[in-house]
């Protein structure tokens, strides 16, 4: 006599074959198959090149990230007494602690970079257009989140160039017309750099590595309800299409073994290349080192805030160089997406990673001299590109007849 039987579902594809534990789970919890219709049997454009592979290395040194910064975490001091011995200790008493630390730092430099090369991608082959405003704007609100946690992650060690790089940071801040006071003292947290500050720093640092997770997991949901972009920037036909896997995966994984190689070499045989020497000397308040810069990656902002006569001026020209993307998708209405079939955006956007790279030079130079005025005119042609020639060229190819 058998009993009550289950519903029966008819196979798909995208569902393992019956029987087994697990076709039992994914019946009632389709993760599995979830899984391999939205990953393995997932259908992306064919003509992708290798500025494709950065959201795959991303995703990697993010888990690379958060694993050894939970170790280092387990033995970091967030006071101002005892943070550089602890990270000294990390480095010289703790077993394999000089490679987590060398990852960890590496990883956050490598990090940038590929960010950067990511939104370059995007600006770049006009990814950032309708319907995919919502992965645009999920990926530069990643850009902040990570933006902060790198600032908050180079105070924690506490060494001469954490400590000033705060202090400038702070006074900036303070210099917010009204509100700059209040908002210096809520991020410092007392009249001095010191344990109250290092605390918040720390907690900061430790809370929204994981809110990034988070968010990196409604970036990929955005990018995969709206599609994925590709160089020509033109609709993709199925047939033109073809499986994530073992595609794109096998693509992904030499990506990631050519940039683990460039990752070794930097943490393990230059790492003098990514760290600067002024930060291995404790915090002292009473010395001001002769040249305060933050982190390369930081520089062209820097470089603006430099290029700028006033704190507020410049605080608002480095803030706006940010926030000026977030807006791109309504500045740029033109029904062509990628730069390589708009001449004159093409030579603009070459321009604009020139500009960029002076304002990252300015930065590492203070802007003094001639570098002042090689920083105001790169700033000029950085909100000149979005506020002037996008907005010019969209009007112009508008008017253009479509083929």
């Amino acid at each position: 006599m058998s009993g009550p039987s289950l519903p029966e579902h008819s196979p798909t594809p995208a569902q393992p074959a019956s029987g087994g534990v697990l076709s039992w789970i994914d019946r009632r919890l389709p993760v599995i198959s979830g899984f391999r219709k939205e990953y393995i049997d997932f259908l992306m454009p064919a003509n992708l090149n290798a500025l494709w592979n950065f959201g795959a290395i991303l995703t990697a040194v993010l888990v690379l990230m958060l694993a050894t910064g939970i170790f280092l975490a387990m033995n970091y001091t967030p006071t101002a007494g005892g943070a550089f011995a602890s990270v000294e200790m990390i480095e010289r008493q703790l077993p394999g602690g000089w490679m987590l630390r060398a990852m960890h730092m590496t990883g956050a430099s490598l990090f940038m970079a590929a960010l950067y090369i990511h939104l370059f991608r995007g600006l770049y082959y006009g990814s950032y257009k309708q319907p995919r405003e919502i992965l645009w704007l999920s990926g530069l609100g990643l850009l902040l989140m990570v933006m902060v946690t790198a600032f908050a992650g180079y105070v924690l060690p506490w060494g001469q160039m954490s400590y000033w790089g705060a202090d400038v940071a702070g006074k900036a801040v303070g210099a917010v017309p009204g509100i700059g006071p209040t908002l210096e003292h809520i991020m410092e947290g007392s009249d001095t750099l010191g344990d109250i500050f290092i605390h918040r720093f720390f907690v900061l640092h430790f809370v929204m590595a994981f809110a990034i997770v988070a968010v990196v997991g409604l970036h990929v949901a955005a990018l995969h309800v709206s599609g994925p972009n590709n160089p020509s920037g033109r609709p993709v036909p199925a047939k033109e299409s073809v499986p994530f896997h073992p595609y794109y995966t096998t693509k992904d994984l030499t990506g990631l073994v050519l940039f683990a190689l460039v990752f070794v070499a930097l943490a393990f045989l230059w790492p003098d290349l990514l760290s600067e020497p002024e930060n291995y000397r404790p915090a002292n308040p009473m010395h001001t080192p002769a040249d305060i810069e933050p982190e390369w990656y930081f520089l062209p902002f820097y470089g603006l805030l430099q290029s700028v006569p006033s704190k507020f001026g410049g605080l608002l020209a480095a803030a706006g160089s940010i926030l000026i993307l977030f807006v791109v998708p309504w500045l740029d209405r033109s029904p062509i997406r990628s730069a390589r079939e708009r001449p004159a955006c093409r030579m603009g956007m070459a321009g604009l990673v020139i500009a960029f790279v002076m304002m990252g030079l300015v930065g590492r130079h203070h802007a003094e001299g001639g570098w002042m005025i090689a920083g105001r005119i790169a700033a000029l042609y950085y909100f000149s590109y979005f506020l002037v020639l996008l907005p010019l060229c969209a009007r112009r190819e508008m008017r253009q007849p479509t083929a």
